[in-house]
């Protein structure tokens, strides 16, 4: 039997923001906005390639609290180039040597050791991850 993981709740204090932020600067696509009633909404937002979706939900009490959250990519500098090209300020790219963390990406390309951290508007922590040789 597959268990296969299709839903990430991330808690937010203002969903429009959230959705403009995951939108628009971190490329993520829509996939439902849907409101039931005055006090509930869902909205679920997809990252590009992902068979994984993240829920936008309201819990102000909540908000940032979602941290290490992993994103795979198959470009770190890349990545990182188009985040800020889109008005996201992710932390510099960073691998590490001999357990110390250097900034910068792996010199040798290596997957699995080059990453980046982003913060959205709420201070929910995502990792992104360089990753080139996954084939599925």
């Amino acid at each position: 039997m597959d268990w296969k993981l299709e839903l990430v709740v991330v808690p937010v204090a203002d969903q429009d923001r959230a959705k403009a932020f995951y939108l628009e600067q971190f490329g993520f696509d829509l996939l439902v906005d849907h409101r039931a009633g005055p006090d509930f909404r869902v909205i679920q937002v997809t990252p590009p390639g992902s068979a994984c979706s993240v829920a936008l939900m309201a819990n102000p009490d909540s908000a940032g609290s979602v941290q290490g959250l992993h994103l795979v990519v198959a470009d770190i500098n890349r990545a990182h180039g188009e985040l800020v090209e889109r008005g996201v300020e992710p932390t510099p790219v960073f691998h590490y040597e001999s357990g110390t963390q250097v900034e910068g990406s792996d010199p040798q390309g290596r997957d699995y050791n080059s990453f980046f951290e982003v913060h959205d508007p709420d201070g929910n922590g995502w990792l992104v991850q360089h990753v080139s040789g996954r084939t599925s």
